[in-house]
Protein backbone atom coordinates (compact mmCIF):
# COMPACT_ATOMS: atom_id res chain seq x y z
CA UNK A 1 0.00 0.00 0.00
CA UNK A 2 1.12 3.57 -0.81
CA UNK A 3 0.08 6.99 -0.83
CA UNK A 4 0.40 8.63 -4.34
CA UNK A 5 0.22 11.93 -4.83
CA UNK A 6 -1.40 13.25 -8.51
CA UNK A 7 -1.19 16.90 -9.87
CA UNK A 8 -4.28 19.15 -10.82
CA UNK A 9 -4.10 19.95 -14.74
CA UNK A 10 -6.42 22.95 -13.73
CA UNK A 11 -4.32 24.61 -11.33
CA UNK A 12 -0.69 23.15 -11.11
CA UNK A 13 -0.39 24.56 -7.64
CA UNK A 14 -3.04 21.98 -6.07
CA UNK A 15 -2.06 18.52 -5.20
CA UNK A 16 -4.09 15.49 -4.35
CA UNK A 17 -3.88 12.08 -3.03
CA UNK A 18 -4.89 8.42 -3.37
CA UNK A 19 -4.22 5.43 -1.62
CA UNK A 20 -3.05 2.66 -3.68
CA UNK A 21 -3.30 -1.13 -2.83
CA UNK A 22 -2.79 -2.61 -5.77
CA UNK A 23 -6.74 -3.11 -5.85
CA UNK A 24 -8.74 -0.30 -7.00
CA UNK A 25 -12.15 -0.06 -7.89
CA UNK A 26 -12.94 -0.87 -11.64
CA UNK A 27 -15.63 0.91 -12.96
CA UNK A 28 -16.21 0.74 -16.92
CA UNK A 29 -13.40 2.89 -17.66
CA UNK A 30 -11.97 3.86 -14.78
CA UNK A 31 -9.95 3.06 -12.39
CA UNK A 32 -11.24 4.57 -9.09
CA UNK A 33 -8.92 4.91 -5.69
CA UNK A 34 -9.42 6.75 -2.24
CA UNK A 35 -8.30 10.09 -0.89
CA UNK A 36 -6.46 8.82 3.04
CA UNK A 37 -9.37 10.66 4.54
CA UNK A 38 -12.09 9.51 2.05
CA UNK A 39 -13.49 12.49 1.14
CA UNK A 40 -13.12 12.16 -2.26
CA UNK A 41 -11.96 9.48 -4.84
CA UNK A 42 -9.31 10.18 -7.40
CA UNK A 43 -10.85 8.03 -10.82
CA UNK A 44 -8.09 7.34 -12.87
CA UNK A 45 -8.95 6.96 -17.38
CA UNK A 46 -7.63 3.40 -18.16
CA UNK A 47 -7.04 4.47 -21.83
CA UNK A 48 -5.08 7.83 -22.75
CA UNK A 49 -7.60 10.62 -23.78
CA UNK A 50 -7.58 13.06 -27.03
CA UNK A 51 -7.03 16.32 -26.30
CA UNK A 52 -11.32 17.24 -27.18
CA UNK A 53 -11.75 14.94 -24.23
CA UNK A 54 -9.31 16.33 -22.15
CA UNK A 55 -10.90 19.85 -22.46
CA UNK A 56 -14.27 18.37 -22.67
CA UNK A 57 -13.43 17.51 -18.81
CA UNK A 58 -11.66 21.02 -18.08
CA UNK A 59 -15.04 22.01 -18.88
CA UNK A 60 -17.33 20.32 -16.94
CA UNK A 61 -14.33 20.95 -13.56
CA UNK A 62 -13.89 24.41 -14.55
CA UNK A 63 -16.48 26.69 -16.15
CA UNK A 64 -19.63 24.62 -15.70
CA UNK A 65 -18.50 23.76 -11.57
CA UNK A 66 -17.82 27.34 -10.99
CA UNK A 67 -21.83 28.25 -12.33
CA UNK A 68 -23.24 25.83 -10.45
CA UNK A 69 -20.72 26.56 -6.98
CA UNK A 70 -21.63 30.27 -7.67
CA UNK A 71 -25.00 29.95 -8.75
CA UNK A 72 -28.56 30.10 -6.62
CA UNK A 73 -29.03 26.64 -4.35
CA UNK A 74 -25.63 25.46 -5.05
CA UNK A 75 -25.42 23.42 -2.17
CA UNK A 76 -28.48 21.90 -2.62
CA UNK A 77 -27.22 20.98 -6.38
CA UNK A 78 -23.25 20.35 -5.23
CA UNK A 79 -24.25 18.46 -1.99
CA UNK A 80 -28.02 16.55 -2.96
CA UNK A 81 -28.63 16.33 -6.36
CA UNK A 82 -25.13 15.37 -7.98
CA UNK A 83 -21.65 14.44 -7.44
CA UNK A 84 -19.89 16.94 -10.25
CA UNK A 85 -16.41 15.91 -10.82
CA UNK A 86 -14.37 19.19 -9.14
CA UNK A 87 -10.83 19.00 -11.16
CA UNK A 88 -8.63 17.22 -13.30
CA UNK A 89 -5.29 15.39 -12.78
CA UNK A 90 -2.44 13.80 -14.70
CA UNK A 91 -0.42 10.45 -13.72
CA UNK A 92 1.86 8.33 -15.69
CA UNK A 93 0.82 9.49 -19.30
CA UNK A 94 -2.80 9.09 -17.78
CA UNK A 95 -6.17 11.42 -17.20
CA UNK A 96 -8.04 11.46 -14.38
CA UNK A 97 -10.83 13.65 -12.59
CA UNK A 98 -11.46 14.24 -8.71
CA UNK A 99 -15.18 13.26 -7.54
CA UNK A 100 -16.38 14.16 -4.17
CA UNK A 101 -17.48 11.10 -1.95
CA UNK A 102 -21.38 9.62 -2.07
CA UNK A 103 -22.94 10.43 0.95
CA UNK A 104 -23.52 6.97 3.84
CA UNK A 105 -27.12 7.26 2.84
CA UNK A 106 -26.56 5.69 -0.41
CA UNK A 107 -25.21 3.12 0.60
CA UNK A 108 -27.31 -0.29 1.72
CA UNK A 109 -26.97 -0.51 5.19
CA UNK A 110 -28.77 -3.78 5.80
CA UNK A 111 -29.08 -5.12 1.70
CA UNK A 112 -31.69 -8.12 1.39
CA UNK A 113 -34.49 -9.29 3.30
CA UNK A 114 -33.28 -12.39 4.03
CA UNK A 115 -29.37 -11.51 3.44
CA UNK A 116 -26.65 -9.23 4.04
CA UNK A 117 -25.35 -9.63 0.91
CA UNK A 118 -25.89 -6.43 -0.66
CA UNK A 119 -24.81 -4.68 2.85
CA UNK A 120 -22.86 -1.42 2.00
CA UNK A 121 -22.95 -1.46 -1.75
CA UNK A 122 -23.69 1.46 -3.95
CA UNK A 123 -27.70 2.29 -3.78
CA UNK A 124 -28.10 1.96 -7.62
CA UNK A 125 -31.10 3.57 -8.98
CA UNK A 126 -31.55 -0.50 -10.73
CA UNK A 127 -32.84 -1.80 -7.16
CA UNK A 128 -35.47 0.32 -7.15
CA UNK A 129 -36.98 0.78 -10.48
CA UNK A 130 -37.50 -3.11 -11.41
CA UNK A 131 -40.63 -5.03 -9.34
CA UNK A 132 -38.77 -7.68 -8.81
CA UNK A 133 -36.44 -6.81 -5.77
CA UNK A 134 -40.01 -5.24 -4.36
CA UNK A 135 -41.81 -8.60 -4.41
CA UNK A 136 -42.48 -9.72 -0.48
CA UNK A 137 -42.46 -13.13 -2.19
CA UNK A 138 -38.92 -12.47 -4.26
CA UNK A 139 -36.06 -14.82 -2.67
CA UNK A 140 -33.79 -11.57 -2.68
CA UNK A 141 -36.27 -9.06 -1.96
CA UNK A 142 -34.13 -5.34 -1.12
CA UNK A 143 -35.25 -5.28 2.66
CA UNK A 144 -38.35 -3.38 3.74
CA UNK A 145 -36.15 -0.39 5.76
CA UNK A 146 -34.38 0.50 2.75
CA UNK A 147 -37.52 0.78 0.20
CA UNK A 148 -39.26 3.85 1.54
CA UNK A 149 -42.85 4.64 0.99
CA UNK A 150 -44.52 5.63 -2.42
CA UNK A 151 -44.62 9.44 -1.44
CA UNK A 152 -40.51 8.77 -1.37
CA UNK A 153 -40.06 8.04 -4.84
CA UNK A 154 -42.04 11.43 -5.87
CA UNK A 155 -39.44 13.63 -4.22
CA UNK A 156 -36.78 11.25 -5.41
CA UNK A 157 -38.22 12.40 -8.97
CA UNK A 158 -38.11 15.62 -8.50
CA UNK A 159 -34.09 15.48 -7.22
CA UNK A 160 -33.82 14.08 -10.84
CA UNK A 161 -35.66 16.79 -12.59
CA UNK A 162 -34.58 19.67 -10.89
CA UNK A 163 -30.91 17.79 -12.00
CA UNK A 164 -31.60 18.16 -16.03
CA UNK A 165 -33.34 21.11 -15.60
CA UNK A 166 -30.02 22.69 -14.15
CA UNK A 167 -27.94 20.96 -16.71
CA UNK A 168 -30.09 21.93 -19.54
CA UNK A 169 -30.11 25.77 -18.11
CA UNK A 170 -26.56 25.78 -18.57
CA UNK A 171 -26.64 24.53 -21.85
CA UNK A 172 -25.40 20.56 -20.97
CA UNK A 173 -26.93 17.31 -21.81
CA UNK A 174 -26.68 14.34 -19.68
CA UNK A 175 -26.50 11.76 -22.72
CA UNK A 176 -26.89 8.68 -20.74
CA UNK A 177 -29.66 9.32 -18.15
CA UNK A 178 -30.77 6.25 -16.69
CA UNK A 179 -30.92 3.93 -13.35
CA UNK A 180 -27.24 3.19 -13.45
CA UNK A 181 -25.74 6.76 -13.18
CA UNK A 182 -28.24 7.81 -10.44
CA UNK A 183 -27.64 6.45 -6.61
CA UNK A 184 -30.75 6.83 -4.81
CA UNK A 185 -32.47 6.82 -0.97
CA UNK A 186 -35.85 6.12 -0.69
CA UNK A 187 -35.98 6.13 2.91
CA UNK A 188 -34.39 10.10 3.14
CA UNK A 189 -35.89 10.74 0.02
CA UNK A 190 -32.83 11.64 -1.76
CA UNK A 191 -31.38 10.81 -5.22
CA UNK A 192 -28.22 11.72 -6.80
CA UNK A 193 -26.77 11.70 -10.66
CA UNK A 194 -23.21 10.33 -10.93
CA UNK A 195 -20.51 9.33 -13.25
CA UNK A 196 -20.55 13.26 -15.02
CA UNK A 197 -17.81 13.48 -16.80
CA UNK A 198 -19.23 12.13 -19.83
CA UNK A 199 -21.70 15.44 -20.31
CA UNK A 200 -22.47 16.50 -24.01
CA UNK A 201 -21.90 20.68 -24.74
CA UNK A 202 -24.25 21.28 -27.70
CA UNK A 203 -22.03 22.03 -30.53
CA UNK A 204 -18.38 21.47 -28.79
CA UNK A 205 -18.15 18.28 -27.76
CA UNK A 206 -20.48 15.21 -28.80
CA UNK A 207 -21.76 12.15 -26.88
CA UNK A 208 -19.14 9.58 -27.22
CA UNK A 209 -22.18 6.62 -26.25
CA UNK A 210 -25.46 6.57 -27.31
CA UNK A 211 -26.50 5.58 -23.52
CA UNK A 212 -28.02 2.68 -21.78
CA UNK A 213 -30.46 0.75 -23.43
CA UNK A 214 -33.89 0.64 -21.65
CA UNK A 215 -33.09 4.81 -21.39
CA UNK A 216 -32.04 5.33 -25.39
CA UNK A 217 -34.56 7.67 -27.18
CA UNK A 218 -36.25 5.79 -30.32
CA UNK A 219 -34.70 8.00 -32.66
CA UNK A 220 -31.36 7.38 -31.28
CA UNK A 221 -31.51 3.70 -31.81
CA UNK A 222 -33.53 4.46 -34.94
CA UNK A 223 -30.19 6.03 -36.45
CA UNK A 224 -27.52 4.17 -34.78
CA UNK A 225 -26.74 2.35 -37.91
CA UNK A 226 -25.95 5.46 -39.99
CA UNK A 227 -22.80 7.04 -39.82
CA UNK A 228 -21.88 9.79 -36.96
CA UNK A 229 -21.12 12.39 -39.64
CA UNK A 230 -24.52 11.14 -41.71
CA UNK A 231 -26.77 14.55 -40.92
CA UNK A 232 -29.65 11.91 -40.66
CA UNK A 233 -28.04 10.15 -37.65
CA UNK A 234 -29.50 11.41 -33.98
CA UNK A 235 -27.36 11.35 -31.05
CA UNK A 236 -27.70 12.33 -27.43
CA UNK A 237 -29.05 15.80 -26.82
CA UNK A 238 -31.51 17.87 -24.41
CA UNK A 239 -34.04 16.16 -26.42
CA UNK A 240 -33.16 12.49 -25.67
CA UNK A 241 -32.40 13.49 -22.10
CA UNK A 242 -36.27 14.52 -21.93
CA UNK A 243 -36.96 11.10 -23.06
CA UNK A 244 -34.48 9.38 -20.49
CA UNK A 245 -35.84 11.08 -17.61
CA UNK A 246 -39.61 10.58 -18.01
CA UNK A 247 -38.30 6.77 -18.04
CA UNK A 248 -36.87 6.63 -15.03
CA UNK A 249 -39.65 8.62 -13.47
CA UNK A 250 -42.60 5.73 -14.64
CA UNK A 251 -40.21 3.23 -13.72
CA UNK A 252 -39.07 4.83 -10.16
CA UNK A 253 -43.18 5.04 -9.42
CA UNK A 254 -44.58 2.40 -11.74
CA UNK A 255 -41.75 -0.34 -11.55
CA UNK A 256 -42.29 -1.34 -15.14
CA UNK A 257 -40.87 0.05 -18.62
CA UNK A 258 -43.19 2.39 -20.39
CA UNK A 259 -42.06 0.35 -23.58
CA UNK A 260 -41.41 -3.13 -23.31
CA UNK A 261 -44.61 -5.23 -23.71
CA UNK A 262 -45.97 -8.05 -25.27
CA UNK A 263 -45.24 -6.86 -29.37
CA UNK A 264 -43.08 -9.18 -31.34
CA UNK A 265 -41.97 -7.23 -34.47
CA UNK A 266 -38.56 -9.40 -35.43
CA UNK A 267 -38.21 -13.69 -34.18
CA UNK A 268 -34.33 -12.33 -34.17
CA UNK A 269 -34.32 -11.20 -30.15
CA UNK A 270 -31.73 -8.47 -31.13
CA UNK A 271 -33.83 -6.69 -33.92
CA UNK A 272 -36.59 -7.14 -32.14
CA UNK A 273 -35.34 -5.10 -29.17
CA UNK A 274 -34.19 -2.57 -31.76
CA UNK A 275 -37.52 -1.84 -33.41
CA UNK A 276 -39.36 -1.83 -29.90
CA UNK A 277 -37.38 0.47 -28.36
CA UNK A 278 -36.82 2.29 -31.77
CA UNK A 279 -38.62 2.98 -34.86
CA UNK A 280 -41.33 0.77 -33.49
CA UNK A 281 -41.73 1.95 -30.32
CA UNK A 282 -45.03 1.96 -28.80
CA UNK A 283 -46.59 2.88 -25.00
CA UNK A 284 -47.82 -0.16 -23.49
CA UNK A 285 -50.14 2.09 -21.91
CA UNK A 286 -52.00 3.77 -24.98
CA UNK A 287 -55.22 4.49 -24.91
CA UNK A 288 -56.48 3.61 -28.34
CA UNK A 289 -53.66 0.89 -29.44
CA UNK A 290 -53.50 -2.01 -27.57
CA UNK A 291 -51.04 -4.52 -29.50
CA UNK A 292 -47.99 -3.54 -27.19
CA UNK A 293 -49.48 -4.25 -23.90
CA UNK A 294 -48.02 -6.44 -21.69
CA UNK A 295 -49.05 -10.30 -21.63
CA UNK A 296 -49.53 -11.43 -18.10
CA UNK A 297 -48.93 -14.85 -19.16
CA UNK A 298 -45.12 -14.21 -20.61
CA UNK A 299 -44.26 -11.87 -17.62
CA UNK A 300 -42.52 -13.20 -14.38
CA UNK A 301 -44.47 -13.70 -11.92
CA UNK A 302 -41.90 -11.46 -9.62
CA UNK A 303 -42.89 -8.83 -11.77
CA UNK A 304 -46.54 -8.84 -10.27
CA UNK A 305 -48.43 -6.86 -9.46
CA UNK A 306 -46.56 -4.03 -11.29
CA UNK A 307 -47.12 -5.59 -14.59
CA UNK A 308 -50.38 -5.59 -14.55
CA UNK A 309 -51.56 -2.43 -15.87
CA UNK A 310 -55.29 -3.38 -15.95
CA UNK A 311 -54.81 -3.60 -11.94
CA UNK A 312 -52.36 -0.80 -11.62
CA UNK A 313 -52.66 1.39 -14.31
CA UNK A 314 -50.37 4.88 -15.07
CA UNK A 315 -53.97 6.60 -13.85
CA UNK A 316 -52.51 6.02 -10.31
CA UNK A 317 -49.63 8.64 -10.68
CA UNK A 318 -52.90 11.79 -11.02
CA UNK A 319 -53.73 13.51 -13.45
CA UNK A 320 -50.58 15.92 -13.72
CA UNK A 321 -48.21 13.01 -14.34
CA UNK A 322 -50.58 11.36 -16.75
CA UNK A 323 -50.82 14.28 -19.10
CA UNK A 324 -47.15 14.62 -19.38
CA UNK A 325 -46.87 10.75 -19.80
CA UNK A 326 -49.39 11.26 -22.56
CA UNK A 327 -47.31 14.25 -24.38
CA UNK A 328 -43.80 11.89 -23.97
CA UNK A 329 -44.89 8.53 -24.62
CA UNK A 330 -47.66 9.05 -27.16
CA UNK A 331 -47.29 12.53 -28.97
CA UNK A 332 -43.46 12.96 -28.11
CA UNK A 333 -42.14 9.62 -28.57
CA UNK A 334 -41.07 9.71 -32.50
CA UNK A 335 -41.61 13.33 -31.98
CA UNK A 336 -38.93 14.62 -29.66
CA UNK A 337 -40.14 18.41 -29.56
CA UNK A 338 -43.22 17.36 -27.98
CA UNK A 339 -41.70 16.06 -25.19
CA UNK A 340 -42.17 18.03 -22.07
CA UNK A 341 -39.29 19.71 -20.18
CA UNK A 342 -37.97 18.61 -16.93
CA UNK A 343 -39.28 21.84 -14.68
CA UNK A 344 -42.72 20.91 -16.20
CA UNK A 345 -41.74 17.26 -14.68
CA UNK A 346 -40.64 18.90 -11.50
CA UNK A 347 -43.73 21.23 -11.27
CA UNK A 348 -46.39 17.88 -12.21
CA UNK A 349 -44.44 16.19 -9.66
CA UNK A 350 -44.92 18.17 -6.83
CA UNK A 351 -48.67 19.44 -7.68
CA UNK A 352 -49.19 15.33 -7.50
CA UNK A 353 -48.03 15.49 -3.83
CA UNK A 354 -50.54 18.07 -3.12
CA UNK A 355 -52.94 14.96 -4.03
CA UNK A 356 -51.75 12.62 -1.58
CA UNK A 357 -53.50 10.46 1.04
CA UNK A 358 -52.53 8.29 3.28
CA UNK A 359 -53.67 4.79 3.01
CA UNK A 360 -55.72 3.70 5.74
CA UNK A 361 -54.37 0.05 6.26
CA UNK A 362 -51.32 -0.05 8.51
CA UNK A 363 -49.87 -3.03 6.97
CA UNK A 364 -49.98 -1.32 2.93
CA UNK A 365 -46.47 -1.07 1.98
CA UNK A 366 -47.11 2.11 -0.17
CA UNK A 367 -48.29 4.04 2.24
CA UNK A 368 -49.90 6.95 0.14
CA UNK A 369 -51.91 6.82 -2.97
CA UNK A 370 -52.76 9.75 -4.88
CA UNK A 371 -56.69 11.10 -4.79
CA UNK A 372 -58.30 9.87 -7.51
CA UNK A 373 -61.36 12.20 -7.80
CA UNK A 374 -63.74 10.44 -6.65
CA UNK A 375 -66.39 10.74 -4.21
CA UNK A 376 -65.35 7.21 -2.54
CA UNK A 377 -61.74 7.07 -2.86
CA UNK A 378 -59.84 3.90 -2.20
CA UNK A 379 -55.73 2.73 -2.06
CA UNK A 380 -55.03 1.14 -4.94
CA UNK A 381 -52.20 -0.68 -4.02
CA UNK A 382 -54.40 -2.62 -1.22
CA UNK A 383 -58.23 -1.96 -1.64
CA UNK A 384 -58.58 -0.40 1.64
CA UNK A 385 -61.41 2.36 1.17
CA UNK A 386 -60.79 5.80 2.86
CA UNK A 387 -62.29 6.50 6.56
CA UNK A 388 -64.45 9.44 7.14
CA UNK A 389 -65.02 12.91 5.47
CA UNK A 390 -61.98 14.10 3.37
CA UNK A 391 -61.60 17.71 3.14
CA UNK A 392 -61.01 18.66 -1.17
CA UNK A 393 -59.38 22.25 -1.35
CA UNK A 394 -59.17 23.39 -4.73
CA UNK A 395 -56.53 27.08 -5.35
CA UNK A 396 -57.93 29.94 -6.12
CA UNK A 397 -55.80 33.64 -7.87
CA UNK A 398 -56.92 36.42 -8.38
CA UNK A 399 -57.28 37.33 -11.65
CA UNK A 400 -58.94 41.14 -11.92
CA UNK A 401 -60.20 42.41 -7.98
CA UNK A 402 -63.86 41.04 -7.88
CA UNK A 403 -62.59 38.33 -10.13
CA UNK A 404 -60.69 34.79 -8.90
CA UNK A 405 -59.98 31.83 -11.16
CA UNK A 406 -59.10 28.32 -10.81
CA UNK A 407 -55.16 27.48 -10.73
CA UNK A 408 -55.58 23.40 -11.17
CA UNK A 409 -54.10 22.84 -7.91
CA UNK A 410 -55.58 21.24 -5.46
CA UNK A 411 -54.61 20.24 -1.97
CA UNK A 412 -55.98 16.97 0.20
CA UNK A 413 -56.41 17.01 3.24
CA UNK A 414 -54.85 14.58 6.06
CA UNK A 415 -54.91 14.72 9.37
CA UNK A 416 -51.71 16.48 10.56
CA UNK A 417 -50.55 17.84 7.29
CA UNK A 418 -48.73 21.08 7.04
CA UNK A 419 -49.91 24.08 5.28
CA UNK A 420 -46.90 26.30 3.61
CA UNK A 421 -46.26 29.32 2.05
CA UNK A 422 -45.81 28.15 -1.55
CA UNK A 423 -49.70 26.98 -1.06
CA UNK A 424 -51.15 30.18 0.24
CA UNK A 425 -49.17 32.48 -2.19
CA UNK A 426 -48.77 31.81 -6.21
CA UNK A 427 -45.66 33.79 -6.51
CA UNK A 428 -43.56 31.73 -4.11
CA UNK A 429 -42.55 28.57 -5.78
CA UNK A 430 -42.04 25.36 -4.73
CA UNK A 431 -38.10 24.99 -5.72
CA UNK A 432 -35.14 24.47 -4.86
CA UNK A 433 -34.65 27.85 -4.37
CA UNK A 434 -36.47 28.30 -0.93
CA UNK A 435 -35.18 30.20 1.62
CA UNK A 436 -34.83 28.05 5.37
CA UNK A 437 -38.41 30.75 5.91
CA UNK A 438 -40.23 29.95 3.58
CA UNK A 439 -39.95 26.03 4.20
CA UNK A 440 -41.25 26.67 7.68
CA UNK A 441 -45.36 25.67 8.00
CA UNK A 442 -47.44 28.63 8.23
CA UNK A 443 -50.74 26.57 9.56
CA UNK A 444 -51.55 22.66 9.69
CA UNK A 445 -54.74 20.61 9.17
CA UNK A 446 -56.01 18.42 12.12
CA UNK A 447 -59.57 16.39 12.79
CA UNK A 448 -60.03 18.03 16.18
CA UNK A 449 -63.59 17.42 18.13
CA UNK A 450 -65.03 15.10 15.16
CA UNK A 451 -64.65 18.24 13.02
CA UNK A 452 -61.95 19.23 10.16
CA UNK A 453 -59.90 22.52 11.33
CA UNK A 454 -57.29 24.59 9.98
CA UNK A 455 -55.36 25.95 12.61
CA UNK A 456 -53.33 29.00 11.90
CA UNK A 457 -49.55 29.35 13.07
CA UNK A 458 -48.27 32.33 10.99
CA UNK A 459 -51.04 33.74 8.47
CA UNK A 460 -51.32 37.88 9.35
CA UNK A 461 -54.56 38.15 7.08
CA UNK A 462 -56.28 35.11 6.98
CA UNK A 463 -60.01 35.08 6.74
CA UNK A 464 -63.23 33.06 6.31
CA UNK A 465 -64.83 34.44 3.38
CA UNK A 466 -67.92 32.87 4.04
CA UNK A 467 -68.64 33.77 7.27
CA UNK A 468 -66.73 37.43 6.90
CA UNK A 469 -64.65 36.78 9.96
CA UNK A 470 -60.41 36.68 10.48
CA UNK A 471 -58.84 33.91 11.66
CA UNK A 472 -56.04 35.11 14.04
CA UNK A 473 -53.05 33.47 14.68
CA UNK A 474 -53.46 30.87 17.18
CA UNK A 475 -56.72 30.15 16.48
CA UNK A 476 -58.59 27.57 13.64
CA UNK A 477 -61.43 27.45 11.38
CA UNK A 478 -63.61 24.61 10.09
CA UNK A 479 -63.74 23.01 7.09
CA UNK A 480 -67.38 22.63 5.78
CA UNK A 481 -68.65 21.78 2.30
CA UNK A 482 -68.49 25.27 -0.12
CA UNK A 483 -66.62 27.39 2.55
CA UNK A 484 -63.95 30.16 1.22
CA UNK A 485 -61.15 31.23 2.87
CA UNK A 486 -58.76 33.82 1.99
CA UNK A 487 -55.13 32.53 2.82
CA UNK A 488 -53.19 35.85 2.46
CA UNK A 489 -54.52 39.26 0.75
CA UNK A 490 -50.85 40.16 -0.07
CA UNK A 491 -50.05 40.04 -4.01
CA UNK A 492 -49.93 36.43 -4.86
CA UNK A 493 -51.80 35.67 -2.00
CA UNK A 494 -54.76 32.52 -2.71
CA UNK A 495 -58.29 31.62 -2.05
CA UNK A 496 -59.39 27.87 -0.98
CA UNK A 497 -63.05 26.54 -2.16
CA UNK A 498 -63.68 23.64 0.24
CA UNK A 499 -65.11 20.47 -1.18
CA UNK A 500 -66.00 17.57 1.36
CA UNK A 501 -65.63 14.07 -0.12
CA UNK A 502 -66.24 10.58 0.84
CA UNK A 503 -69.43 12.34 2.76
Amino acid sequence: MSIVTVKSINDTTKTYQFVDNGEPMRGGVKDVYFSPDKKYVVAIFRDKLDDNQKERLQRITGKYFAQIKEGEASDYYLNEVFRWPTDVIGYNGLTGIIVPVYHSKFFFRKGYQTSDLIQGKEKNGKWFAGPKFRNPHFPLRVANSELGDWLSYFQVCVNLSRGVKKMHAMGLAHSDLSYNNVLIDPVERSACMIDLDGLVVPGVFQAEVIGTAEFIAPEVLATKHLDKTDPNRKLPNRLTDLHALPVLIYMFLLHRHPLKGGKVHDLDTEKDDLLSMGERAMFIEHPTDVTNRPKLNQVSKWDLPWADIAKLPYAITGPYLKTLFDKVFIDGLHNPMQRPNAEEWENALLKTTDLMQKCHNTACEQKWYVFDNTNRPRCPFCGTAHEGTLPVLDLYYQYQDTVWKPENHRLMVYNDQYLFLWHVNRNIARNEKLTPEQKVPVGYFTFFKGKWVLVNQKLNSLKDLTEDKEIPIGTMVELTDGKKILLSKEEGGRVIVITMANT
